[in-house]
């Protein structure tokens, strides 16, 4: 992969993750405590995508 396709995932994932952890935090607020389980995992599963992409990026450019 390109360099610029991992900064892209990077960026696509962070923002996945800013809105998907705004919504937990509405869910939280307006008592929907089965949404805020899943808003969590969607929130996890991105931070765990750009972390990987990030050191997949970085073992590329450093190389």
């Amino acid at each position: 992969m390109g360099k610029k396709i991992y900064w892209i995932i990077i960026f696509i994932t962070l923002a996945v993750n800013v809105v998907a952890l705004q919504w937990t935090i509405e869910s939280f607020f307006g008592e929907e405590y089965k949404h805020v389980l899943t808003y969590s995992i969607i929130s996890i599963i991105s931070s765990l995508i750009c972390v990987v992409t990030f050191w997949r990026w970085r073992k590329q450019e450093y190389k």
